[in-house]
């Protein structure tokens, strides 16, 4: 009765929601009538499941708007992921803004299954639409990540430097909160070593002392520039019979602490002195 009188109470001409409400709607409708009011639209939506298949809930899934936006989501991202589930645009384009969203929408179109609620699915949105940022906008939104909660000494931080790690960078984030693990070791005294990064790459990959005594020598005297740095290690690698993505993995680990990460020779080139890239190299070979 409630429910009835709140919708008359209210004008409500179009009742959209989950379709768990459904089995309620005869009885609202009876009520609608008996005072004499006109009936909504009733439109019941398909529930979001989980991986398991279960509906979505509080207290067992993350479903707080709040935690998304902690862990670096975008709002409008979220949005269009949201109008995805369930349904899809006509012309199969799914990452776009809210405005054409709004144009594209028809509630007719929604599909009777449940919708599962991919994360994976929602990064990718997420990576589409951060890639799509401006570049002063994108600093704006990341400052957050970068400022005094980062995991490095506030002191250490350079703005010029991130600006220009910004340009390597953005293209690869699926969430804003990656960004400090992208850029942390150029503003640590060393680069935090990744356990599994070291064991693949320095202790189980191919001739990694090798190469790294080889690219000591060859990076101490070339020009200090990405063509120049990246010629370098590709003649330690062919010294070695190492294809490029062999022969950089050593020095990338023993640079940034991990095997994934910014594009490696423009970083050493751009946002790294000659110096600080062959102490990192020498303190790597020093482990090994």
């Amino acid at each position: 009765l409630a429910n009835a009188v709140d919708d008359a109470d209210m004008g409500i001409t179009h009742a959209i929601r989950g379709e768990d409400l459904l089995s309620g709607v005869p009885k609202v409708l009876l009520l609608l009538d008996a005072i004499g009011v006109s009936r909504p639209t009733y439109a019941h939506l398909p529930l979001l499941v989980n991986e398991q298949r279960k509906k979505l809930s509080k207290r067992r899934d993350d479903v707080s708007i709040g935690d998304y936006r902690s862990r670096g989501y975008l709002p409008e991202a979220m949005v269009n992921y949201l109008a995805l589930l369930g349904w899809g645009p006509p012309d199969d384009v799914e990452v776009r803004p809210l405005s054409e969203i709004v144009e594209l929408f028809r509630i007719q179109d929604v599909n009777k299954a449940a919708a599962f609620f991919d994360l994976k699915k929602l990064e990718h949105v997420n990576a589409s639409h951060l890639r799509g940022l401006s570049k002063p906008d994108f600093m704006e939104r990341v400052a957050p990540w970068v400022g005094t909660d980062a995991p490095w000494p506030a002191d250490r931080f350079d703005t010029g430097q991130f600006s220009t790690m910004v340009d390597l960078v953005q293209e690869k984030l699926r969430t804003l909160s990656d960004m400090p693990r992208f850029v942390d070791f150029l503003f640590l005294e060393d680069p935090v070593d990744d356990p599994d990064s070291w064991e693949k790459v320095m202790v189980k990959g191919p001739s990694a002392a090798a190469m790294l005594d080889g690219a000591a020598v060859a990076l101490s005297d070339c020009a200090w520039d990405t063509d120049s740095v990246l010629a370098a290690v590709a003649a330690v690698g062919e010294s070695l019979d190492l294809r490029l993505g062999k022969a950089q993995a050593p020095v990338r680990v023993a640079v940034t602490g991990r095997t994934v990460g910014p594009p490696l020779f423009e970083t050493m080139a751009v946002c790294m002195e000659r110096d600080e890239v062959l102490r990192r190299i020498a303190r790597a070979r020093a482990r090994l």
